[in-house]
């Protein structure tokens, strides 16, 4: 991403970012609400064109694309949404096999094959014919993320995976987080406020306020600077500080 502008009215949300993204990491994005992380990650897979700026994804230039040319770019780049965005109408397998039949997969075979795997991959095996309504939270988001990776891209954008889940869960979705990075090579970009799953998941962390990158680092630079803003975002301190009473 190269001096990338957007801004929806009177609101310029992002003031010009700049931000390298490396094949095979997992990079979490931190920073306050309104802070542009959700914005900057539908640029990455095209949902937003730039008011200004370009997104280049393995070396072709998406920004403004038509829908019928990103249709290859969203193969290589998925994302799974924040409240899992699952059809009730349709089982889990037909949510997962959705994408591939959008892509023109007619072999019924083949698609029963791709929907299986990736529900092997998230650890449901043999879900297919269930409905949305039967699951719990953790097992809707691990569906949503097997429809983020039946077509097996190569990059994986999280918004919020961890959100309304317990801890034990939460952890679960960072294990398979970290398995698509390393048993299929997959780069993942994560937003996130769960402190604790950046220190486990992440290579890199990136820290955006009011639209651009604050800071950039490695999660233990992270926890080991003195800027005031990051140690109280870090440890959850609210601007006041001082203590309860």
């Amino acid at each position: 991403m190269r001096n990338v502008h957007q801004r929806f009215g009177d609101n310029h949300v992002l003031r010009g970012v700049d931000l390298d993204i490396y094949r095979g990491e997992t990079l979490v994005l931190l920073g306050g609400s309104g802070g542009g992380k959700s914005v900057l990650m539908k640029h990455i897979c095209g949902l937003l064109c730039p008011i200004k700026g370009s997104v280049v994804v393995d070396g072709e230039t998406i920004s403004c694309k038509s829908e019928r040319e990103m249709a290859a770019v969203r193969r290589k780049v998925s994302m799974m949404f924040q409240s899992g965005a699952l059809f009730d109408s349709l089982t889990v397998g037909g949510n997962v096999a959705f994408p591939l039949r959008e892509a023109g997969v007619r072999d019924e075979t083949l698609i029963a094959e791709r929907v299986e795997k990736a529900l092997e991959i998230v650890r449901l095996p043999g879900q297919t014919d269930k409905m949305p309504s039967d699951l719990s939270g953790g097992m809707r988001k691990r569906v949503a993320l097997a429809r983020a990776v039946v077509e097996m891209p190569c990059m994986v954008l999280f918004d919020e995976p961890h959100a309304g889940l317990d801890p034990v869960t939460a952890d679960s979705i960072d294990h398979l987080i970290k398995d698509l990075q390393n048993d299929h090579q997959m780069t993942n970009v994560v937003v996130t406020h769960e402190m604790r799953s950046v220190f486990r998941i992440a290579d890199r962390v990136v820290f955006m306020k009011e639209g651009l990158i604050y800071f950039e680092g490695t999660p233990q630079e992270l926890k080991n600077s003195d800027d005031k803003l990051l140690q109280d975002f870090v440890e959850g301190r609210s601007a006041r500080g001082g203590k309860w009473e």
